[in-house]
């Protein structure tokens, strides 16, 4: 058995992202028994969650491997059994492995590989990160009958517009949650930075709809708990996306991978587990 594992080693800095990862413990993993690489998480972060076993299967999602995100967050797990997922996602691992630098990675093929009766795409960022989000986009944009969103913040530019010009429309059954807490402190950054000119008004008219919730998650502080609304997961109709890459401008630029996946039934099973998780909390009410 061959094992190995890449991780993201974090630098200090007084602004940590919104939303902020978890903090990693290099001599634990070092001290594993098997081959294992840093790659250092600045400016932007190594935010891959995914297993690659042999060439049969691939285990990826939202969930950091941390005991918060398994008891304190919700999160999304999709497994997939495909030879040709396991290979695109072997590639990514290689560049991440070989070069051990965030933008030397994801240069990954997103041609659709038939999975079952489903075809599945394969999005790796930073590489394919804008396409990613643009592709998202597309999708909601194009979307007849329902839009469901779950994801900590909201804050790619094309996939925000889209979102506020498809609630303005009123055609297309659309709700979501977020993190309530991450949204505040990214409508603070962007104050602070003079992004408030259209972002700023997109996201309140989004997120102040009835039907967008939001956790209040306990903020971001050196050995707090994570208790995040952490799960990422977009659908579109019958188009699912699930994967490590927040809404977010910033996640175009990590280390991020995203299962594009066609299939009725999948999506009505997504669609159900983002409502559960909006009904567990208030909407929001953005100043």
């Amino acid at each position: 058995m061959h094992v190995r594992l890449v991780y993201n080693v974090d630098e200090v800095d007084e602004r940590p992202p919104v939303p902020p990862p978890p903090t990693t413990e290099p001599d634990l993993i070092e001290s594993l028994p098997f081959e294992t690489a840093a790659v250092p998480g600045w400016p932007d972060l190594m935010h891959h969650k995914y297993v690659v076993r042999d060439r049969d299967a691939v285990w990826s999602g939202s969930t950091n491997w941390t005991d918060d995100s398994w008891t304190r967050e919700e999160n999304v797990i999709v497994i997939v059994e495909s030879t040709g997922v396991a290979i695109r996602f072997q590639e990514d691992f290689a560049q991440l492995w070989k070069k051990r630098k965030v933008e030397a990675s994801g240069r990954v093929a997103t041609e659709p590989i038939r999975v079952g009766d489903s075809q599945v795409r394969t999005w790796f960022a930073p590489k394919r990160g804008e396409k990613l989000a643009h592709r998202i986009a597309d999708r909601i944009g194009a979307a007849q009958r329902r839009v469901r969103v779950a994801s900590p913040v909201i804050s790619s530019a094309p996939i925000l517009g889209t979102l506020a010009e498809v609630a303005a429309d009123g055609k297309v059954d659309l709700a979501g949650v977020v993190d309530a807490t991450q949204i505040a402190e990214v409508l603070e950054q962007w104050r602070r930075n003079g992004n408030m000119t259209w972002k700023g008004p997109s996201l309140r008219f989004l997120l102040n709809r009835p039907t967008f919730t939001g956790k209040r998650s306990t903020p971001y502080a050196p050995g707090s708990v994570h208790d995040y609304m952490h799960a990422k997961v977009t659908v579109a109709d019958d188009s699912v996306f699930i994967g490590s890459f927040n809404l977010s401008h910033s996640g175009e630029t990590n280390a991020e991978n995203v299962l594009e996946i066609e299939d009725a039934a999948l999506a009505e099973r997504m669609a159900a587990f983002v409502d559960s998780i909006r009904a567990r909390y208030p909407a929001l009410a953005l100043d």
